[in-house]
């Protein structure tokens, strides 16, 4: 789930470059805030996944949705689910 969801969203990135002492810039228009910039376009494209990471983290912290993405979903519930049996 994780996965295919990171990989649909990476498919959506878009770069350019920018006259910075990084000059990769990367961003994801669909989520809001996903964006990073590298030294090379594959730093920038690591970065990307890592804010990626930290934003789907911080959505399921929050009990936020997550939305859909080149058909890719991750369901957040608001129901307590017990990891231990």
């Amino acid at each position: 789930m994780f996965a295919e969801y990171i990989k649909a969203a990476l498919d959506k990135a878009v770069y350019e470059i920018i006259d910075d002492p990084e000059p990769f810039y990367g961003e994801i228009p669909e989520l809001q805030g996903v964006w990073a910039t590298g030294k090379t376009l594959e730093a920038c494209r690591d970065d990307l996944m890592s804010a990626l990471e930290d934003w789907i983290a911080f959505r399921l912290r929050s009990g936020r949705s997550i939305p859909t993405i080149g058909g890719a979903s991750i369901f957040v519930s608001s129901e307590p689910v017990s990891v231990v049996e």
